[in-house]
């Protein structure tokens, strides 16, 4: 299955009290798809996982779909700190139509590299579905180190790494020693462009709710051969990649879609708005890249 150069970890809309808002997940599914998006991840960090309900989760998932209408693939994050909660999100996310799921390295309570891929094993036996790893250390405080994703990746279940440890000498060791057909995925906005120079595929982006189209883009030019094309995308939308990560993602993100009339409501507890200073910084960055 193909699940494309570009996918968005999606945000999840609340309404005013809080509930998850379906009305606004159809507008943003309508604006993802016409913004070039060729996979919408649900239920990751930029959809406020943690904060979900099981029941959430699969509200969500079943919402995106019905709004999708097929014309993107749909990956579900179901990967916890707990392998049996990782399991069941799983068999869900398959049960109510996930095209594949995503899962992030368990947190908080940081496995040895033997552990993760356990951990990882155990998932995969028990869905049938692609599976897409998931590294941010800087989130989980636990790295997936390269020699474990490349075992992992001997396994036909993992189809790829989302990588977001901001180390391109771990993407190349990566991209080195993985089998043939295996997929990187840069997790940093910012870092598209170098990783795809190191042999990624494409991203799970934040910023592709606002510049989708022009990261599509650059990506298209970059394996088009056209590389000064995609570096002068790439430094065009450089402060929004920065901008959007000015404090602790996806408060920025929420307030940006906000302020350009997007109805998404304000993020859980304890994450909470955005102060003034950091507001200037995503105003600015919105005006540089032409979205003012």
């Amino acid at each position: 299955m193909d699940f494309g150069f570009l996918m968005t970890a999606m945000i999840t809309p609340f309404d005013g009290e809080g509930q998850i808002d379906a009305e606004a997940i159809h507008n943003m599914v309508e604006h993802l798809v016409a913004s070039r998006t060729d996979t919408i991840v649900t239920a990751g960090t930029t959809g406020e996982s943690p904060t979900l309900s099981p029941d959430e989760r699969i509200f969500l998932l079943q919402t995106v779909k019905k709004a999708a209408r097929g014309r993107v693939k749909v990956l579900m994050g179901t990967g916890t700190n707990d392998t049996r909660e990782s399991i069941e999100n799983s068999r869900l996310a398959v049960l109510y139509g996930a095209d594949g799921i995503m899962l992030v390295t368990p947190y908080y309570n940081k496995p040895p590299q033997d552990s993760l891929y356990q951990h990882f094993m155990a998932v995969a036996r028990s869905v049938d579905v692609p599976i897409l790893l998931y590294n941010v250390p800087g989130r989980t405080g636990c790295n997936l180190a390269p020699a474990t994703v490349v075992k992992l990746s001997q396994v036909d279940a993992f189809f790829g790494v989302k990588e977001a440890s901001g180390n391109l000498d771990q993407v190349s060791e990566i991209a080195r020693s993985v089998r043939e057909g295996f997929l990187i995925y840069s997790g940093d906005d910012s870092l598209t462009l170098p990783m795809l120079a190191v042999g990624a595929r494409g991203v799970v982006s934040v910023a592709s709710h606002i510049v989708g189209s022009e990261m599509k883009e650059m990506i298209e030019k970059y394996f088009c051969g056209d590389v000064v094309a995609a570096r002068q995308i790439h430094l065009r939308l450089f402060p929004i990649f920065k901008g959007l990560f000015t404090t602790t993602s996806p408060i920025p993100l929420k307030w940006a879609l906000n302020r350009l009339g997007f109805s998404v409501g304000a993020v859980r507890p304890p994450l909470y708005e955005l102060s003034g200073p950091e507001r200037m910084v995503v105003e600015d960055a919105l005006r540089l890249v032409g979205k003012l």
